[in-house]
Formats: C-alpha cells, sequence, structure tokens
C-alpha cells in the first residue's frame, strides 16, 4: 500500500473515529506505537538477533571464506593461463564454474535459512510486545492504540513505555 493510501486510509479512520465520538467525548485516549523502534531497540529483539548472528554467523563465514577462494582460483588462472595447454585451460575453467554454481546455490540456501530464521524471531518478538501492548492498553484505559500512523506528535507515542515493558520482562516469554 503506497504511503498517500495509508495516509489517505489514516486520515479517513480518524475522521470517522471523531465524527461518531459523543461533542462530550474529548477524554478519548489514543497511543501510538512505532514497530520499527521496537524491533529495533527492545532487548528481546537485540537478543533474537544475537541469537541469529550466533546461528548463522560460522556458515556466513565459511561462504565470504569459499568466495575468497574461488576468487584466487580465478585469478590464479587468469595468470596462468598464457602458459597452459589448451585442454588443462578448458578443464580449470569448468572446475570454477561448478565452484561458482556450487557457490551461488550454498549462497541461495543461506539467505532462504536465514531469512526464515529471522521471521521466526521477529515473530516472537512482535507477538511479545502486542501482548505489552495489549498490557498497556488494558491498565491504562486507552481507547485505540495504533501502529502504522503518517504524523504522531509525543503527546501520544508510547514506543518508549513499550520498550521499557519489554525489557523488564513485564511482556511474558
Amino acid at each position: 500500500m503506497n504511503t498517500s493510501l495509508k495516509y489517505g486510509l489514516s486520515l479517513a479512520t480518524a475522521m470517522v473515529m471523531m465524527a461518531a465520538a459523543p461533542a462530550g467525548a474529548q477524554d478519548l485516549k489514543i497511543g501510538y506505537v512505532n514497530s520499527e523502534k521496537v524491533l529495533r531497540e527492545a532487548t528481546p529483539a537485540k537478543a533474537a538477533q544475537a541469537k541469529l548472528e550466533a546461528e548463522f554467523g560460522k556458515r556466513e563465514r565459511e561462504l565470504a571464506e569459499s568466495a575468497q577462494r574461488l576468487k584466487a582460483a580465478a585469478d590464479k588462472l587468469d595468470k596462468d593461463a598464457p602458459t597452459l595447454s589448451e585442454s588443462e585451460r578448458s578443464r580449470r575453467q569448468r572446475e570454477l564454474v561448478e565452484q561458482d554454481r556450487d557457490l551461488q546455490r550454498k549462497r541461495r540456501e543461506f539467505q532462504e535459512d536465514l531469512s526464515q530464521r529471522k521471521n521466526e524471531e521477529l515473530a516472537s518478538v512482535v507477538e511479545r510486545a502486542n501482548r505489552v501492548i495489549k498490557q498497556i492498553f488494558d491498565a491504562e484505559k486507552y481507547d485505540l492504540i495504533l501502529q502504522e500512523v503518517v504524523f504522531a506528535g509525543p503527546r501520544v507515542d508510547i514506543t518508549d513505555k513499550v520498550i521499557r515493558a519489554l525489557n523488564s520482562n513485564t511482556g511474558g516469554k
């Protein structure tokens, strides 16, 4: 959904809410949570990132080392090419192509595995954050808490409160 459409929908929703509210309902309590900030700064999000780095770091380093070895082999072939027989040059080129194909396959598999695990870890953090937001909603008697808005003033921004609650483990596991 493009930004102008989101803005239009947000504005329309706000206008409908204001029109539907009784004239004396000036005590409407609205909050806003910046989801990106929560996923960037909350301790559970940082822990999830560290877990992913620990889980995938070795594999990523191995891929980088394989890429360096492949490049070194290609450079050596370029350097040695004038002195090699045609059959030897062709054989080494085929080996390089095969190694490159294998490396590309491993990189794709790595990216797919990493994406899947990242989605799993983020889903867990989002679930915990949503529980915290619901607790704040209930405890502080909010009428509405939004996560996607075009603009929000500091008076309604409860992002830091959500992060503090997540960091203090009140979000539950």
